[in-house]
């Protein structure tokens, strides 16, 4: 018998179709110029402009109007019926002191917050009707609508004009605009049409797989370590290491269930490119070396655990990865994220379930939109959710970042804890590159951003414990600051001199949230012993901290954590105040505009690094109130 089969057998990938059936009520030039023309038109018609934007963001390149008959599929988000009243709840129900707190939401009640109202089904209904559009319901909550139609027909009804835009990262070239407008008969009904005024090149989405020369600079051969301190070159994080730093216990879960789960995302159709554990059905698993390969990380730095420690694989869409690239290695980029990030789930979640959502096929940010429609259709979601996947807010757009935080949001409500990686850029975004180095307006990033999700810094060293130069943090120019950290964020900002040269805007949101480690984490990739950094391994680790947490509460009958902020920034005695360092970002040098780490939360550590015996006892405090 072949000598991988009985462990294969032992789980099943699980497939969903982003698609849901309707409600039967649901029925299916130069630059200045052209900006002028379009809203000259747009005022003319009668049509209200949506969204717009002066210029695409640097590196993209227009290069002329999109072909008349090109099909163009759609995403249109319906307006929700009371988006302010979820608002709302999530603050009673995430504060601690309240009546309601941490009594979170079912899929119903969150549905009857987020599906759009009778009027505004009509009003679509109407609208697809009278200009013969098919139109498909692609989310649980039917706010999301897909369809497709001709260029010709696009650029009439939204009084706009689509375009096709190059960059360097791109293989072809994509189709947007930099204005977009609504019909009177959807003005005050959508919310979001994707894609027009969004940009991005999925190659530098990746957190710690930054782009190619800067992923050469840092994944280097890994030498035995003398101790964990990654201020020291030599120095390198293991799951021991970050143990011993945050008191992170080693022994197993008290209380396995499916309400506590980890859930590790992945996109652009990557899956486990030799899964660090086991693979999940005989589709992925190719033979009985790679297994063998594929359990070297946990033998080596977590002996403790059991051999056959597997994760869930969930495949969500039709698993094609983005090939719109020029990086040929852009695929490997992915996988290496992938493998990170179950390494140190798993290697530090003891005990508590793992599984891994790869999803595929359309573009990153419909990924995105597609994982949030996934989790918000599932009766018993993951418990907590780690992502090292991000953009430049700019890239975004006002409208798909509001709208995609509203979803974060209502996962929150829904007890799931959404945690992201906040940036390897410092103050220079995602990613920091050599041409932005003396640069002073400051790139926020999203969805770190976003007042629902906890974004995770990155620190380096201990004794003392410091910011890594690449901890992206700032503040949002979408976003306004958020009740929970106004008192922290006004301090952080009293410290910063009146000549500062950096500008961003103080009345955002600010982040990240909290910090762990972020710098020379040892892992184990195509037998290679090697090291990498980036907030892309600080999430992971965060995250397997709240799982752990969680599996203390839900051992004794208590709720689960959910959206964390709130409490995060009431129990501030729970975390390590982390007050030296600067983040220039990565490959820009020290002496860059930057802000500095200080007494208190910082936008560089937040609210410092977390200490797991006080987390467990004032989460347990809290639901005493």
């Amino acid at each position: 018998m072949p000598c991988c089969t009985g462990l294969a057998s032992t789980h099943a990938e699980r497939f969903y179709s982003a698609q849901h059936a309707i409600p039967e009520n649901f029925i299916l030039m130069p630059l200045s110029n052209l900006l002028h023309i379009l809203a000259l038109i747009a005022s003319v018609s009668g049509l209200t402009l949506h969204e717009s934007r002066a210029v695409a963001p640097a590196g993209f390149v227009r290069r002329g109007a999109a072909p008349e008959s090109e099909q163009l599929t759609l995403r249109l988000a319906l307006t929700a019926k009371n988006i302010t009243g979820l608002e709302e709840t999530m603050r009673s129900i995430s504060t601690p002191g309240t009546a309601v707190f941490r009594q979170w939401l079912s899929t119903e009640e969150i549905k009857s917050f987020v599906e759009p109202s009778s009027e505004t089904l009509a009003a679509f209904n109407r609208f697809a009707t009278a200009n013969a559009l098919n139109a498909t319901s692609i989310s649980p909550h039917n706010d999301w609508v897909s369809l497709t139609l001709p260029v010709s027909q696009a650029n009439k009804l939204f009084g706009t004009r689509y375009e096709k835009y190059s960059h360097r990262a791109l293989a072809h070239p994509i189709t947007r605009t930099l204005s977009i407008s609504l019909p009177p008969e959807l003005v005050g009904h959508v919310e979001v049409i994707y894609p027009s005024t969004n940009f991005f090149a999925s190659a530098d989405s990746p957190l710690s797989a930054v782009h190619p020369a800067g992923l050469q600079q840092r994944w280097t051969p890994a030498q035995p370590a003398a101790s964990c301190n990654t201020s020291d070159p030599n120095g390198a994080i293991t799951p021991s290491c970050l143990q011993e730093l945050y008191g992170i216990p080693k022994t197993p879960t008290r209380f396995r269930t499916k309400n506590n789960r980890l859930l590790v995302t992945g996109f652009q159709g990557t899956s486990l490119r030799q899964n660090p554990f086991r693979y999940l059905s005989p589709f992925t698993l190719p033979s009985c070396t790679e297994l063998v390969f594929a359990q070297d990380f946990l033998e080596k730095f977590r002996p403790d655990m059991p051999r056959d420690t597997g994760v869930d694989l969930i495949r969500l869409g039709d698993g094609s990865f983005g090939t719109n690239s020029t990086n040929s290695s852009a695929f490997d980029v992915f996988l290496l994220e992938a493998d990170l990030d179950i390494q140190y789930s798993v290697g530090l979640a003891t005990g508590i379930p793992v599984d891994f959502l790869a999803l595929g096929g359309g573009e990153l940010q419909t990924q995105f939109m597609d994982m949030i429609s996934f989790l918000e259709g599932l009766d018993d979601p993951p418990s907590v959710i780690s992502t090292s996947f991000a953009f430049n807010e700019i890239e975004v757009g006002d409208a798909l970042a509001k709208k995609l935080c509203n979803g974060f949001m209502s996962l929150g409500a829904r007890g799931i804890s959404v945690i992201f990686a906040a940036g390897d850029g410092g103050v220079r975004g995602n990613h920091d590159n050599s041409t932005q180095c003396d640069l002073t307006t400051f790139i926020p990033v999203f969805p770190s951003s976003c007042p629902w999700v906890t974004a995770v810094g990155g620190t380096q060293g201990f004794s003392p414990e410091i910011a890594v130069n690449l901890t992206s943090g700032g503040f949002s120019n979408i976003f306004p600051r958020p009740w929970y950290q106004d008192s922290a964020v006004e301090s952080f900002l009293s410290t910063i001199p009146q000549d500062f040269p950096g500008t961003f805007n103080r009345t955002g949101r600010g982040y990240p949230d909290v910090a762990v480690q972020g710098n020379n984490f040892a892992f184990i990739s195509q037998k290679l012993n090697s090291k990498i950094g980036g907030t892309s391994l600080s999430a992971p680790t965060f995250a397997s901290i709240i799982a752990l947490v969680n599996d203390r509460l839900i051992s004794a009958g208590k709720e689960r954590l959910g959206f964390l902020n709130p409490w995060l920034y009431k129990n501030q005695v729970s975390f390590t105040d982390i007050t030296a360092g600067r983040n220039p970002g990565f490959l820009c040098p020290a002496s860059s505009v930057a802000f500095e780490a200080v007494k208190g939360w910082d936008a560089l550590t937040g609210i410092g690094t977390p200490v797991f015996n006080k987390l467990v006892h004032d989460a347990f405090d809290a639901c005493d109130y």
